[in-house]
Formats: C-alpha cells, sequence, structure tokens
C-alpha cells in the first residue's frame, strides 16, 4: 500500500509553520502571491518544503525582520531590486518613523514634566506627533478636502481626554485584528464578525465622511475601506501585514453582506 510520506528533508506547511513562528495561513498567503511556493503538493493536499523553498523563506523571513514589505521582497528575490537598494529605501522610511516617533517621546516627556510641576497641559503638546493626519490625502482623494477638513474640524474640537481615548480604541481595534488574523481566525466566525461590528460602530458619525449623521457607514463607504485597507502597505501595517490585512476585508465583507442582504 502506498503512503504519501514525504522525504526526510522535506517538511509539511504546519512543521515549517511551528519552527518558523509563523503560521499557516501567512505560508498560503505567500503561495497565493508567489512569493514562496512549495517543493510539492502531496495527494493530501498538504503542501512541502524542501531545501531549497526552506531557504528562500529563511531570506524572505530575514528581509521582513529587516522591515521590508512583500513587494520590495519580491523584487529582492527576483533579481529586479538588490538588497541594498531595498534596505535604503527601507531607511528612508524608518528616518521618517524615527522622526515621528521622537516627536511622541517630546511629547510624552512634556506631559510628566508638566504633570510632575501641576503645569497646565496643552492638548498642543499632548498630541504632537500622534499621527491623526496621516492618511489626509486619501480621504481628500476618495471624498473631497472638506470631507478632510470636517474631520480635522472635529478631531481639534475634541478634549485631550477624548482624543486619549479615540486613539486608545483605534489601536486595540487594529491589534485585536491583528491577532485575529495570527491566530488564524475563519474570518466568517463569530469572534470576526464581532471585530467587524466594532469596525461598523468605530465609524459612527465621524464629522466629513458618509457615515456623518448617520445610524452608520453607508454599504459603499465601509466595503470601501475594506479594499482601502489591503491596496495600502500603510493601511495593512496596521493589522500585521498584507495577509491580516486581508483577513479584516474578508471579515467587512462577510459583515456587509449579512447586514445589507
Amino acid at each position: 500500500m502506498a503512503h504519501d510520506t514525504p522525504p526526510l528533508a522535506e517538511r509539511s506547511i504546519n512543521d515549517v509553520a511551528r519552527l518558523t513562528g509563523t503560521t499557516s495561513r501567512t505560508l498560503r498567503h505567500y503561495d497565493d502571491i508567489g512569493l514562496l511556493t512549495p517543493s510539492r503538493v502531496g495527494t493530501n493536499g498538504y503542501r512541502y518544503y524542501g531545501a531549497d523553498a526552506l531557504a528562500r523563506l529563511q531570506r524572505i523571513l530575514l528581509l521582513r525582520e529587516l522591515g521590508l514589505g512583500l513587494p520590495a521582497i519580491a523584487e529582492v528575490l527576483a533579481g529586479q531590486l538588490d538588497d541594498t537598494a531595498a534596505l535604503r529605501d527601507h531607511v528612508r522610511l524608518l528616518e521618517g518613523e524615527k522622526q515621528r516617533i521622537d516627536r511622541l517621546i517630546a511629547s510624552v516627556s512634556t506631559t510628566i514634566h508638566k504633570l510632575t510641576e501641576g503645569e497646565p497641559l496643552m492638548a498642543e503638546e499632548m498630541f504632537d506627533g500622534f499621527d491623526h493626519a496621516a492618511h489626509k490625502d486619501e480621504v481628500e482623494q476618495r471624498w473631497g478636502a472638506d470631507s478632510y477638513a470636517a474631520s480635522n474640524t472635529w478631531w481639534k474640537a475634541m478634549s485631550a481626554a477624548d482624543q486619549t481615548a479615540f486613539v486608545a480604541a483605534q489601536k486595540q481595534l487594529a491589534a485585536d485584528w491583528a491577532t485575529a488574523a495570527e491566530r488564524g481566525d475563519d474570518p466568517e466566525s463569530d469572534a470576526a464578525q464581532v471585530l467587524a461590528q466594532r469596525q461598523f460602530d468605530a465609524l459612527v458619525g465621524i464629522p466629513g465622511t458618509p457615515s456623518e449623521g448617520k445610524a452608520g457607514p453607508p454599504q459603499e463607504y465601509y466595503l470601501g475601506l475594506a479594499d482601502l485597507y489591503v491596496a495600502d502597505p500603510r493601511f495593512a501595517r496596521n493589522y500585521g501585514g498584507q495577509a491580516g490585512a486581508e483577513f479584516v476585508r474578508a471579515a467587512m465583507v462577510a459583515f456587509a453582506a449579512a447586514r445589507w442582504s
């Protein structure tokens, strides 16, 4: 009786996920986008990885560790972009992020000093470096300059406490999405749909958006944001990367199908 037993040098997708600390979902995503093809697929449908595939995965993970996005990694591995050029691009991104982090450090240090000395706090100082306007261009391009202006006015009218709470809620939601994606949740599961509901609720009534004055965002707006999270790697980073963003979109699409069916 024949058995589908892989050669000793090969590892199953579950073995590779365990050894590398990644997930089988991530490895399947790498296969889907042509970044890492398994050495073979067994009769049981399992992916198996031989020495060459494992060596390629090692390089992918190294480049990810250095902070390169999947498109840049694909270019490096295809020989269209050498490691040095890719890393120079990444250094430029890191320098920009460092400047923002330096502003955050200065902002928090100022808050600590003023709280210690009993001095009055200024919201402009407290929130310097919190990039609430990071997606200004996207908002203006999709919904117009008036929409961004209204949202920005709404933000600046918030108290410092409300701004803090809003930022914390957004970061927690993004972290919960990333955790669910990394855990391998089904996008249509109850847990994922609770997150999709939270995403929906977070958009309710924000001035300058299509949800202003409504009980919730319209279907087109909600699904448009879902696509944006995947299309723009800056958004995808909020959810743990491209695979995480695609998980978020899938869950939001399932939520929309149930809500607007």
